[in-house]
């Protein structure tokens, strides 16, 4: 309690930095002008977007709905997730056998051996599997039974305290592999059940890509994604994905980057990765952290479309990780990497009768994805960027001159390497420019105003990654509270303002599983059976709904609203509903009343309808046992004669629409 005392005191006293000497008028009306009939800029409709890594467990045990953990023995250890199971009075052995080169993409699969009653295997997924009571769950292996064999299995869901909670039985027929299914209905809910696969009694059989799905994934897709962890995203209305990452393209070794062809097709011929966070961090090791691919580009694809997302794949530029091994491919092999851009491009949006708008037709999906944009590399700075981006740029642009290319610009908003590529970029006329920035709280409320400057006709931006960091960067004490949410609020009303600029941004990272995370703060927080959206995520939600079409100025005298008494603001219209959409930031410690005067109107009178999120805590989060502690608030509010009298409550985040 005493360190939550002292957290909360200390964040108190960085807002009080900003504006101590505004307190002792805080509560005093503040008079802003809104030109409603002054367009200053239009806002993309991908304004508001997702960043998808697999970090945190995000895919594997986490948005791919798979519950067994290592399905296909290809882990560096081919038991992790595993372990023999047996009847008291059974016997019998295993044995792991490797195909080799003779199949790269799924070297290795099991034998099974009974000598007496029931033997087999367990496996425990991903930190246990989460079983809901009356849910179907469809299970499915390749099996083959030697000749002359006559084995079964018996498939049984065990809860955590031994009981059967469902099952089933499979007899493989015949030498060669076959795939076999069955579906049993879950008996009750455990939060860390497992799966037992079991020979019924003597025999032996080969078995490979063991599975588990609940029937509920999204849209009842076999190979599916889990379902609330996409409404969490579809409700959001997200204007892009941007994919696979995150570090993850460029990988530790240019051998562990990822490539995009090897994530296509049938999911048994997908070459499995080790996941570059597995080791990274020595405060959260995790050995069983592998990328099996289920989640490939095409499901990527396909989420974009049901979610109403632009595409935005990300694709290794030749060079892995600078922080890891720094290797790069030399200029002269770039080749391949060039040619997977083009192929990525064709895959698409290619017709179905070309080499790789075929490949898209024949998972299902004749039309093509319409994809607009292609990020080059991930955090790459230096030289060794800037020179092979320029051969992407070149070859993309010949045959693709309709592709937008999103360039980095390093890891931070400031400092040498982003000076370096900033300053060259811009001379290169580059499409779009990809910011970064994990920074304090206090950081984001400074540079609300970080693109009133900008340079109007150069290179569009995209605020690709960011999140503000409650203890410091990397730190895994950082919590998503409401003071970062604010302020990220606070930075986002900059971003909306110099739409003309900002033309893209999305929180980072996305995903986090309870108890197999690696990194914090994070948007949406999942365990085996549950998920919610923090604090930082209702702010995403509520700009990303709120979002508007044409950016018109919100003025304090002669000035954007951005710190003056501690509040931000920023005001779009919305011409599809002919709404204005005016938002408003409280960073104070004290409630104020804000009289907004909306120029440009003949006539107004009536109501508008407020949303609030604000709390007097600024250590509070929202947790699984208090999933709504910060959510919104919705009211409604009267305009007369033009004017709105906005009351704002210490720390807030206040989104006023009204139909004009």
């Amino acid at each position: 309690m005493l360190l939550k005392m002292n957290r909360q005191i200390l964040a108190v006293a960085t807002l009080l930095l900003f504006s101590s000497t505004q307190l002792a008028c805080a509560q005093d009306p503040k008079v802003f002008v809104i030109k409603t009939n002054e367009v200053k800029a239009k806002v993309s409709p991908s304004m508001w977007g997702l960043f998808f890594e697999d970090i945190n467990l995000g895919a594997d045990g986490g948005l791919y709905a798979e519950l067994v953990l290592n399905r296909s023995f290809e882990l560096d250890l081919p038991m992790m997730g595993w372990k023999e199971q047996k009847d008291e009075a059974a016997a019998g052995h295993y044995l792991m056998l490797n195909r080799g080169t003779t199949n790269q993409a799924n070297r290795r699969y099991i034998s099974l051996t009974s000598t007496k009653g029931r033997y087999g295997l367990s496996n425990v997924g991903f930190r246990g599997m989460g079983i809901k009571k009356g849910m179907q769950y469809n299970f499915s292996l390749l099996a083959r039974q030697p000749k002359g064999g006559s084995a079964s299995l018996v498939i049984e869901m065990i809860g955590e305290k031994g009981a059967v909670i469902g099952s089933g039985s499979i007899k493989p027929e015949g030498e060669e592999w076959k795939k076999y299914k069955l579906s049993f209905t879950a008996a009750a809910t455990v939060e860390k059940a497992r799966l037992d696969v079991l020979l019924k009694d003597a025999g032996t059989l080969d078995l490979d890509m063991i599975s588990l799905f609940p029937q509920d994934t999204w849209k009842n897709r076999e190979n599916g994604l889990r379902s609330d962890m996409v409404k969490l995203l579809a409700d959001m209305n997200p204007g892009f994905l941007r994919f696979p990452g995150g570090c993850i393209v460029e990988g530790r070794t240019l051998d562990e980057r990822f490539q995009w062809k090897k994530t296509i097709g049938p999911i048994e011929n997908r070459q499995m990765l080790i996941n570059r966070w597995n080791t990274e961090f020595k405060h959260r090791p995790t050995p069983d952290y592998f990328q099996s691919f289920g989640l490939g580009f095409y499901e990527y694809f396909q989420l974009c479309e049901d979610i109403g997302a632009a595409p935005l794949p990300i694709l290794n530029a030749g060079m892995a990780c600078q922080f890891n091994t720094a290797e790069v491919v030399p200029l002269e092999l770039l080749g391949p990497y060039i040619q997977d851009a083009l192929d990525l491009i064709e895959f698409a949006n290619g017709p179905a009768n070309s080499e790789w708008g075929k490949k898209r037709a024949e998972m299902g999906h004749p039309e093509p994805f319409n994809m607009t944009m292609i990020g080059i590399g991930n955090e790459n700075w230096g030289v060794q960027y800037l020179e092979r981006l320029a051969l992407f740029t070149k070859a993309i642009k010949e045959k693709y001159p309709e592709i937008r290319i999103v360039n980095s610009s390093g890891t931070d908003p400031v400092g040498e390497r982003f000076d370096l590529l900033d300053k060259h970029l811009r001379s290169a006329k580059a499409d779009i420019i990809d910011e970064h920035y994990y920074q304090n709280p206090k950081w984001f409320l400074e540079n609300a105003a970080r693109y009133d400057n900008y340079d109007r006709k150069g290179p569009k931006i995209f605020a690709g990654e960011y999140a503000a960091q409650s203890v410091k960067t990397a730190s895994p004490e950082n919590k998503n509270n409401w003071l970062c949410a604010m302020a990220e609020a606070a930075f986002m009303t900059g971003l909306e303002r110099n739409a003309d600029v900002v033309e893209m941004a999305s929180y980072a990272p996305l995903f986090a599983h309870a108890e197999g995370w690696q990194w914090t703060p994070d948007l949406i927080w999942v365990d085996n059976l549950r998920s919610y959206g923090t604090a930082n995520y209702h702010v995403q939600k509520l700009f990303s709904t709120n979002r508007g079409t044409d950016v018109v100025p919100v003025l304090a005298g002669d000035k954007a609203v951005s710190g003056q008494q501690e509040l931000y603001a920023s005001a779009t219209i919305d011409r599809e509903t002919n709404e204005l959409i005016l938002k408003v930031v409280n960073s104070s410690p004290k409630k104020q009343h804000g009289t907004f005067e909306l120029e440009g109107l003949s006539k107004i009178n009536g109501k508008g309808t407020l949303t609030v999120l604000s709390s007097d805590d600024l250590d509070l989060v929202n947790s699984f046992e208090r999933p709504d502690a910060i959510a919104p608030v919705i009211s409604q509010v009267a305009i007369r004669n033009k004017t709105i009298d906005l009351p704002m409550n210490p720390y807030s985040v206040n989104v006023m629409r009204v139909r004009l």
